[in-house]
């Protein structure tokens, strides 16, 4: 069974190897091999600064106690852009298609209703299928393309621009 959780600065750890094993797996993620915060002092140092920032967060996939699975958003600092949030998504790939990325999906989307959030989006790799199902599966709308936005393997590859608005009250 899978659980679902907000991530602790004490899990950097896992959460360095889990980062590691998803980079190593496949070229969907935005990091190279060994870029990033790849010490664990390094990554729970940077947990802590999001578990302090009331737009941003990281929720870990967990079955048995092994991360399989990790979803994070990055909200806006100013009045203007905080209820707005990038995420990113990475599931493993032997985890692929058995519920892990909608149930992460599932719980920003519950995290972002709780934090006054109205708009969630993400870039996905427009060859990138299976992503690209599940983003629209969990009601992300495609807002566009965004041509040779990386560089990958020696080639440049396009990007979709996907959201999705959630209720919110204007205060």
């Amino acid at each position: 069974m899978v659980v679902i959780r907000e991530i602790d600065p004490h899990d950097a750890a896992k959460y360095v190897q889990l980062s590691k094993k998803l980079i190593a797996e496949t070229k969907f993620m935005l990091h190279e091999p060994g870029e990033g915060p790849t010490s664990t002092q390094q990554q729970q140092d940077r947990i802590q600064n999001i578990c302090q920032h009331p737009s941003q967060t990281i929720l870990v996939a967990e079955i048995d106690q092994a991360f399989v699975g990790m979803a994070a958003c990055f909200g806006g600092a100013y009045q203007r852009n905080r209820r707005t949030v990038n995420v990113v998504v990475g599931v493993i790939r032997m985890y692929w298609g058995q519920g892990v990325g909608s149930a992460l999906l599932s719980n920003i989307e519950t995290w972002a209703l709780q934090h006054d959030i109205h708009r969630l989006e993400l870039t996905v790799m427009t060859h990138n299928a299976g992503a690209i199902h599940l983003y629209e599966k969990m009601g992300f709308q495609t807002e566009g393309k965004r041509a040779e936005s990386l560089f990958v393997g020696g080639e440049y590859v396009d990007e979709y621009s996907m959201a999705k608005l959630l209720p919110a009250e204007v205060q």
